[in-house]
């Protein structure tokens, strides 16, 4: 067997990556990766913009003056992901003069890689800058009602206002929020928290009082439905019973004498006459006077 084979596996190994990074560093091809961009330069004149993720191979793309960026230009590598930023704290001042704290959320992505590069130093701060002097001067001297309960509509006008300036260094600009608006002063906070819990009472005494007053008319409606009821009962009870007893008559007449010397018998026991039990055999002296 001959080591031929394992000779040139072993070459390999080390060829193949040493010709693929002398192709890479002499512009062969380049990698583009995911939400990157690669920006070609040579003679300080931009050559061109490669941004699909993956192999590319920049002569074909760019043409042959591709081969002079090893030697004569410049390769830039810029992130096009989404990033997010949050301002804290900007102070701005409501119409009554009260100072408030602002905390602002923006995100955004570089759109243009060559303006984002050429255009201006530092895009992202000055973006940055943009940002909190385009919220302050939107929200200086405003109503502090309005300051917050409009934050949604304040955050596309701060948007409007920073937009054409991001979109000259490079970028694209996302969702604007401005998520906090803040009471600075602790005096202030204070008697606000004071007013508020006042308030508070106010209204909850309020609603006890409701609820009262209105369950005492439920009550008092009631009642007289119910006094109503009773005494459409007791009218039409006399009529109820006599067409009763008439019923009883009719079918039996001994229970009716029955029952109505029983009533006869409680109606004499209740009331305060005096009533003498005599035997049935017994023979008495009956005196009446008067006689």
């Amino acid at each position: 067997m001959t080591p031929m084979p394992f000779i040139a596996f072993f070459l390999g190994l080390i060829v193949v990556p040493i010709a693929l990074g002398l192709a890479k560093r002499f512009g062969i091809y380049a990698v583009v990766e995911e939400r990157e961009a690669q920006v070609f330069t040579v003679f300080g004149k931009v050559l061109g913009v490669l941004d699909e993720p993956g192999l590319n191979f920049p002569m074909t793309q760019l043409g042959m003056r591709a081969f002079l960026v090893p030697f004569f230009g410049k390769r830039y590598r810029v992130s096009t992901a989404w990033k997010q930023h949050y301002y804290r704290k900007l102070m701005v001042n409501s119409e009554e003069g009260t100072p408030m704290g602002v905390g602002i959320w923006y995100e955004m992505k570089v759109s243009d890689p060559v303006s984002y590069l050429f255009v201006n130093a530092n895009p992202e701060g000055s973006l940055s800058a943009n940002v909190a002097s385009s919220t302050i001067s939107t929200l200086s001297n405003l109503e502090m009602e309005k300051m917050l309960e409009s934050r949604h509509s304040l955050s596309r006008t701060v948007r409007a206002a920073v937009s054409p300036l991001s979109e000259k260094w490079g970028y694209r600009l996302g969702s604007v929020y401005i998520r906090k608006v803040a009471f600075t002063d602790r005096s202030m906070v204070d008697n606000i928290t004071e007013k508020v819990v006042k308030r508070l009472v106010q209204v909850t005494s309020a609603m006890r009082q409701d609820g009262e007053n209105r369950v005492g008319l439920i009550q008092s409606e009631t009642a007289k439905k119910v006094s109503q009821k009773l005494a459409e009962a007791s009218a039409s009870r006399p009529a109820v019973v006599g067409e009763t007893l008439n019923q009883i008559r009719q079918t039996d007449p001994e229970i009716l004498d029955a029952v109505l010397e029983v009533m006869e018998t409680e109606k004499l026991l209740s009331s305060p006459a005096k009533v003498e039990v005599v035997p049935r055999d017994s023979s008495i002296l009956i005196q009446t006077s008067g006689g």
